[in-house]
């Protein structure tokens, strides 16, 4: 017995709380300046939190909770959420915030929900000028986690006839601290059936790869 309660006790040490007791798991979306519609589809979180409560053992709170880069709450929150069409534009104090946040053990996901690419490639340069953003291949564990994508990133939404892509940033230490899809449009396929029509296989691809993030990043 004693045993058990020493591995127990390491175990809830060495993976996050989200997968061994009651605190929430929480995605929270960022509000961005420039223009652009940080704010749209607001069912996506909400209805991938759901998926990730019913499929995974994962305890996921499937309320959305909006944060501004210029908030030190994004630090109460292991995993911020980006998404538009258009501008944005981040403040010297946006830049430093999410640079600490980053470093400090956060994660970023950045979806191009087309329009985004040219703006968001700029910003994060200024927040990271001396890494670049890598290409994940298809044999990346991210996309191996939970389901497996034995092509990598899946298209959901088709716009230009590109392929889509998966990029990511790691900090010193070899973690992942950013994902950015582009040509993709993952986080539209979590939005309610009525928003966008999508057929059934389609949102299955895009809550089955939503999941993979989410598990890769909480036990990575």
């Amino acid at each position: 017995m004693k045993k058990i309660a020493i591995i127990y006790l390491l175990i809830t040490l060495i993976l996050p709380n989200y997968l061994v007791s009651e605190t929430k798991f929480t995605i929270a979306r960022i509000q961005y300046d420039g223009g652009g519609d940080w704010y749209n589809n607001t069912s996506v979180i909400p209805n991938l939190c759901e998926e990730i409560n019913q499929r995974t053992e994962i305890n996921a709170q499937n309320e959305q909770v909006i944060v501004s880069l210029k908030d030190n709450r994004i630090f109460d929150y292991p995993f911020l959420y980006l998404t538009g069409h258009g501008n944005i534009v981040f403040s010297d104090e946006e830049i430093k915030n999410l640079r600490n946040y980053l470093k400090k053990g956060g994660f970023i996901y950045v979806d191009d929900d087309y329009g985004l690419d040219k703006h968001f490639r700029r910003e994060i340069a200024k927040v990271f000028p001396d890494k670049k953003l890598q290409e994940l291949s298809a044999s990346h564990p991210i996309f191996h986690s939970f389901y497996h994508f034995e092509n990598g990133l899946p298209k959901i939404h088709e716009h230009d006839k590109k392929r889509p892509q998966a990029f990511a940033i790691f900090d010193n230490f070899g973690r992942m601290i950013l994902l950015y899809t582009y040509e993709s449009n993952i986080s539209d396929g979590w939005a309610s059936p009525n928003i966008h029509k999508d057929p059934a296989e389609i949102r299955e691809k895009a809550f089955q790869m939503g999941i993979n993030i989410v598990y890769y990043v909480l036990t990575n």
